[in-house]
């Protein structure tokens, strides 16, 4: 279903370390673009959210970093801001360029090398290769080492990754890049069927089951922590104001609702991120329908492109 630079102007960079499993990925917007951001989980690890609340001066975001490492991520933004400034882009103040980086983490320590974490020079090489070609998908970037379906520890989880998805709404574009380490399972949408998560003696556990038994409930807070999160990011060339580029984050985060089980949990630390960067006229409802739809597509897409790493089985398997 295509990526998110079907929208034009927007670029898309991955970096990541494989033999550590982590990595980052990088959107880069094109000038003007709008933000909004909607965050439902429990656990949450993120940079300059507030900024982009309704009721808060600036507008423009410059880029936005998805990224791995758990709040050590948070440091691969200052690669963002360093590449920006270099470029130019960014909120120009009358004293100089300030970018406009908004970040969120993932919690991906538990498997590889959890000593390395993204840094201000991956952050910086995300950027450098950012482009408008589709991005790859899987075990690359934020998602190098995402995994869902954590509730009878991190061993039995199925490995996912980073996917995108993109939908032509007629005069614009809508697209998501989400980045997929959920507690919970992912779940095929029309069957309601597990095809990636906890992995039980025969097949998949089913995390919303095992959670209701005596055994679920004692090992809740033992295996879990707060170890997962979906990030995501949806762009859009219709346009939007602040309130409704948040508006619209709110409903695509029912694309998540829709393909994982369970859902926010207060184990996760979900972020949807907006950006709207164009002056196409589309009824706001419409974009937030089709953007729940590219936020789903790109979720599967997630787990459909991991691969096997660091002893944990991907969905191919």
């Amino acid at each position: 279903m295509g990526s998110i630079t079907d929208v034009p102007g927007f670029k898309v960079g991955h970096a990541q370390d494989l033999e550590a499993l982590t990595g980052c990925t990088v959107v880069i917007c094109p000038p003007y673009t709008v933000g909004g951001v909607d965050q439902r989980g429990g656990a949450p690890g993120t940079r300059e959210t507030d900024l982009l609340h309704t009721s808060h001066l600036v507008n423009e975001v410059t880029a936005v970093l998805l990224t791995g490492g758990s709040a050590f991520g948070l440091d691969a933004a200052s690669g963002v801001m360093r590449y920006c400034e270099e470029h130019k882009l960014g909120l120009n103040t009358g004293l100089g360029i300030v970018p406009i980086v908004p970040a969120a983490v993932l919690f991906d320590l538990g498997i590889g090398n959890g000593k390395v974490r993204p840094d201000a020079e991956m952050g910086f090489q995300a950027c450098l290769n950012a482009s408008t070609e589709p991005p790859a998908q899987g075990n690359i970037g934020a998602g190098t080492g995402a995994t869902v379906g954590k509730i009878l520890t991190p061993k039995m989880a199925t490995k996912s990754g980073i996917g995108t998805a993109s939908i032509d709404l007629g005069g614009g574009v809508v697209g998501a890049i989400v980045a997929v380490n959920a507690f919970g399972d992912v779940i095929d949408p029309e069957s309601g069927e597990v095809i990636a998560g906890a992995r039980g003696i025969k097949g998949y556990a089913d995390t919303l089951k095992v959670m209701k038994t005596l055994v679920g409930r004692k090992v809740m807070g033992l295996a879990s922590g707060p170890s997962n999160t979906v990030i995501g990011v949806v762009a859009t060339n219709v346009k939007l104001d602040k309130e409704g580029a948040t508006r619209v984050a709110q409903m695509a985060h029912n694309g998540l609702s829709r393909t994982i089980r369970p859902a926010f949990t207060l184990l996760d630390g979900d972020t949807c991120f907006v950006l709207s960067s164009g002056k196409v006229e589309i009824d706001l409802n419409i974009v937030g329908a089709y953007a729940a739809q590219a936020y789903q597509e790109a979720i599967l897409n997630a787990v459909r492109k991991a691969e096997k790493a660091g002893g944990v089985p991907a969905l191919r398997d």
